[in-house]
């Protein structure tokens, strides 16, 4: 078994090959991503490097995802990506953190899932926090700050992030 750094070691290091990788060379990115996260890739995923991940292995994806550049998938918690799911350049999924109580607050982390249903579109520079799940069919605006659930066929915007309006 191997230790938190170590894991988180490996993680970089991949991610450091990982961007190293035109954009052209969608085979090498794909081939790369399975070492980052150890599970097969679907033919197609697409992805603009920059990313950066401080796991990896804790990230599923599903079909024709695409992952703009410069994305942060902190994924101690766990990351799904269903199906037909875009990211916009600069995304933060965040499935963990640290407890506010200052005593605890350097020696513990906390964590939990963010899952992404199908067809949802996450715009430029949103955050989603851990525990959140974004429904189907949904649009995440940009800039956002996701701290709780949005329900399918949503529109979330803001800091924190409301639904404002439903898409269906």
């Amino acid at each position: 078994m191997t230790s938190f750094r170590e894991r988180v070691e490996r993680a970089i290091r991949v991610t450091e090959k990982l961007n190293k990788l035109p954009y052209d060379d969608q085979d090498a990115i794909q081939a790369t991503w399975s070492e980052l996260t150890g599970q097969p890739v679907d033919p197609t995923f697409r992805l603009i490097p920059p990313v950066y991940s401080d796991h990896g292995i804790n990230i599923r994806l599903g079909r024709d995802v695409f992952i703009n550049q410069g994305c942060q998938l902190n994924d101690i918690g766990g990351i799904d990506i269903e199906d037909e799911v875009m990211i916009g350049p600069g995304v933060r999924l965040i499935s963990s953190g640290h407890p506010s109580d200052p005593a605890s607050r350097r020696r513990g982390i906390t964590s939990a899932p963010i899952r992404i249903e199908r067809n949802v579109w996450v715009g430029a520079g949103a955050t989603i926090l851990q525990g959140v799940t974004v429904g189907a069919d949904s649009v995440i605006g940009a800039g956002a700050v996701v701290t709780k659930d949005v329900p399918p066929a949503t529109l979330a915007v803001g800091v924190p992030a409301e639904a404002v309006r439903y898409l269906g």
